[in-house]
């Protein structure tokens, strides 16, 4: 039976009208966001144990995507179901931990029932709620409000307006948290090592080689040149000085230049005579992404990892790159 479209509102219509509806939601939350919410952020920050988010129902689903994403952006969470807390999960906090409790009503039946024993632990509460007078408000601490006109839903039953600008307010929690913490790309890639979102947050110093890093010093002859290139198998030579720094790098490519420039007299020439003096370097700390992004851009197939001090600590390579999954 096909539904009927006559005088009826086009779904994409409904579509659009729910959109404003949540965003006229988020509005109001953002119109009633005050001092409370830097206060919510300090307190975590204080916080030596973890943030244990708690809701219900939907709320429950809200906060479990909360938890995991503070979790993600460098702080400890995680989702403790508020009746399984009732049935022992309370033993799963710690005198240290700060509970961050989630239900727009405020009066969701199973977490009022566990909020007295949350405040006799001494624990931090700050509630993310819609009613300001509720009982979750009376026992937090800290109440991040979230008043909003209507549910999106027709019937205004279904949670959706409510949950939206709870999630809000737990992402911009978390944003504001990992910006005072100072949290890097670098830091995101230890929490996320798989998959595609885990390759692209690869240290290089994951899968650079660290043995055999061919080096020959500024006055080696081209017999030692030739020897050191042949036998580590990269292509290439790096060219060290005083200190064992990096000074330069010798390629196939100057080798052959070298023969060009100075004919049967190229092998009469130092290391330091024929090296390429710039060569691409990259630190121990940058993305392998950045790698693979440096090596595409000037065709090359090898970057030395090189530390504080020029000094070389290993060699990334396009063939390791592509055994990682890297598309070069």
């Amino acid at each position: 039976m096909h539904a009927s479209t006559n005088n009826k509102t086009s779904s994409l219509d409904i579509a659009r009208e729910v959109f404003e509806i949540e965003l006229e939601s988020i509005k109001q939350v953002i119109d009633a966001l005050g001092d409370e919410f830097e206060q919510a952020v300090e307190e975590v920050l204080k916080v030596k144990g973890r943030v244990v988010v708690t809701g219900m129902g939907k709320s429950g689903h809200v906060g479990a995507k909360i938890a995991a994403t503070l979790a993600s952006t460098g702080t400890p969470s995680f989702f403790v179901h508020p009746a399984e807390m009732g049935h022992g999960d309370l033993g799963m906090l710690k005198a240290d931990d700060l509970v961050l409790a989630l239900s727009f009503s405020g009066n969701t039946e199973e977490l009022r029932k566990v909020l007295p024993a949350i405040k006799k632990r001494s624990l931090p509460l700050i509630a993310i709620t819609g009613g300001k007078e509720s009982s979750l408000a009376s026992f937090a601490d800290i109440v991040l409000h979230t008043p909003i006109s209507q549910e999106a839903c027709p019937l205004d039953l279904a949670p959706t307006s409510s949950t939206t600008v709870a999630l809000v307010m737990g992402d911009a929690l978390a944003v504001a948290l990992m910006k005072r913490r100072d949290f890097k790309k670098e830091d995101f890639a230890q929490s996320h090592p798989l998959g595609a979102l885990g390759r692209s947050f690869v240290q290089v110093e994951q899968i650079m080689r660290k043995e055999a890093i061919p080096s020959v010093e500024a006055d080696a002859d081209m017999k030692a040149i030739l020897r050191e290139i042949n036998s580590k198998k990269f292509g290439f030579t790096t060219v060290v000085g005083q200190a064992n720094k990096v000074i330069g790098t010798i390629t196939d490519g100057d080798l052959r230049r070298a023969q060009t420039n100075y004919g049967a007299d190229s092998f009469n020439k130092k290391a330091q005579d024929i090296m390429s003096s710039n060569p691409k370097i990259i630190s121990p700390e940058a993305l392998a992404i950045t790698a693979a992004e440096i090596m595409k851009e000037y065709r090359i197939s090898s970057l030395v990892v090189v530390d504080n001090d020029s000094k070389a600590l290993g060699i990334i390579d396009l063939k390791d790159m592509l055994a990682e999954g890297f598309v070069i």
